[in-house]
């Protein structure tokens, strides 16, 4: 499930101009967390669950090798530190290790052993950085698996709600977050009083790598993506169209309430305002998920009365998503009227767009055009920690790896030419000093 190519080992230090980068242990600890969190089905590392930990375990040990300083949180998020020259907030790199049920190998992984491989290339080459390199090894970012986003990076910044400790309950085996945080050594007592290990005062910059989730970086042919922000979002998880229901051959067009033709109506007038608002710059994605009719109710020769749907659209833009909105409740209102149907959307839940840094992105470009590496700069679709960091107000960034097949199944499919040439950058960007530039 692994892909590797020959061809990573010349993108390995070979003079003295070259960004220091250790691909060798990161090509071994690939190998060992497919060997080791793997099965017919593909990656399983839940949440603060045996898989996480084998990974966390893993990283902390290779850590110790170096010598770098660890120290874990209240909320079980590893920090493996580089000592700098300086003192002061210092640069973090960082992701998650959990995975998806039936995963792969490469989401949130390659972000952690990428800060791994930059590090212990710096010791091997015998640099000590301007400033501390912490590479953070994040708990429990999948979603999945206890109901809630970025529950680590949360955690980390005093901000995750003290309900929450009791109310979620893993999916896999029903274990409240509480149990599992303190069944892995932590303190979730800490975390409910809202004590933070993190803020922006103590994190001088922020980077995430990872793969890419999207086909963006394929389809263009470019190995390395820079992020210029992850998008925010709206979303109706459980929409529903009521009409009525109706003989398909005997109820004229005119005294149809066809709960399917309004919701298809409704699909194709958001699709024209997407073209519309895109041909016009704008940054947007639409997509209507799920889309079923009531198999107790439907039938062949039956017209629809009830169909239920999803609507998640998202923008790295606010006034986007506010346009969008527009446009959706004026699409409801002349649908209703003309097809004599209701659309009850349901509970919205939304997500604010996280900007990234502009001074990290023009530093990575920069970097990248030193090294000859041809980029994208592109926003994010999918959430991150990232965004978490950059709503705390540190200044963050992040770098995209190109990665086939999508995400969150077990054909990812990320070549280590391409890591490489991402890990490459990174070190080249933390060689600059790039909170230098940034104060």
């Amino acid at each position: 499930m692994t892909s590797h190519s020959e061809g990573a080992v010349a993108l390995e230090l070979e003079g003295r101009n070259s960004p220091p980068a250790d691909l060798d242990l990161a090509r071994k600890l690939f190998d060992e967390l497919e060997q080791r969190t793997s099965n017919a089905f593909g990656f399983t590392r839940p949440s603060f669950g045996l898989g996480e930990q084998i990974a966390h375990d893993m990283v902390r040990r290779e850590a110790r090798k170096l010598g770098l300083e660890t120290k874990i949180d209240a909320g079980c998020n590893l920090y493996m530190t580089l000592k700098g020259r300086k003192s002061g907030p210092g640069l973090m790199i960082g992701s998650h290790l959990d995975s998806v049920p039936r995963g792969g190998n490469f989401d949130g992984a390659a972000g952690v052993l990428m800060g791994l491989a930059v590090v212990s290339g710096f010791v091997k080459a015998g640099i000590k950085p301007e400033r501390d390199i912490t590479v953070m090894a994040i708990r429990a970012e999948e979603s999945v698996w206890f109901g809630a986003s970025y529950i680590g990076s949360r955690m980390a910044f005093g901000r995750l709600d003290g309900d929450e400790l009791t109310a979620l309950k893993r999916s896999s085996d029903g274990v409240s977050l509480l149990s599992a945080i303190d069944g892995n050594g932590g303190d979730a007592k800490s975390i409910a009083a809202g004590n933070a290990f993190l803020s922006a005062e103590t994190v001088g910059m922020f980077i995430e790598p990872h793969i890419e989730q999207g086909p963006v970086l394929v389809d263009r042919k470019i190995p390395v993506g820079i992020v210029t922000g992850i998008r925010g979002s709206f979303r109706y998880r459980a929409a529903r169209c009521l009409g009525e229901y109706g003989h398909s051959g005997g109820t004229p067009r005119d005294c149809r309430a066809d709960a399917v033709r309004a919701v298809a109506t409704l699909v194709v007038r958001l699709d024209e305002a997407w073209m519309q608002l895109a041909d016009e710059g704008h940054d947007l994605v639409v997509t209507f998920s799920q889309f079923s009719t009531n198999p107790d109710e439907a039938a062949f020769s039956k017209i629809a009365g009830e169909v239920d749907f999803s609507l998640d659209v998202r923008s790295e833009e606010p006034e986007t998503l506010q346009l969008m909105q527009e446009k959706l409740h004026e699409a409801i209102a002349v649908i209703e009227r003309e097809q004599s149907v209701r659309l009850d959307m349901g509970k919205i839940s939304t997500s604010t767009p996280a900007k990234m840094q502009p001074s990290i992105v023009k530093g990575l470009e920069s970097c990248a055009q030193d090294l000859e590496q041809t980029t994208l700069t592109m926003p994010c679709g999918a959430g991150h920690d990232a965004a978490v960091f950059a709503a705390a107000g540190v200044p963050t960034g992040m770098i995209f790896i190109r990665n086939d097949h999508g995400s969150h199944n077990p054909e990812e499919h990320m070549e280590l030419d391409d890591f490489a040439l991402a890990t490459n950058l990174l070190s080249a960007f933390c060689l600059s000093d790039p909170l230098e530039v940034a104060e």
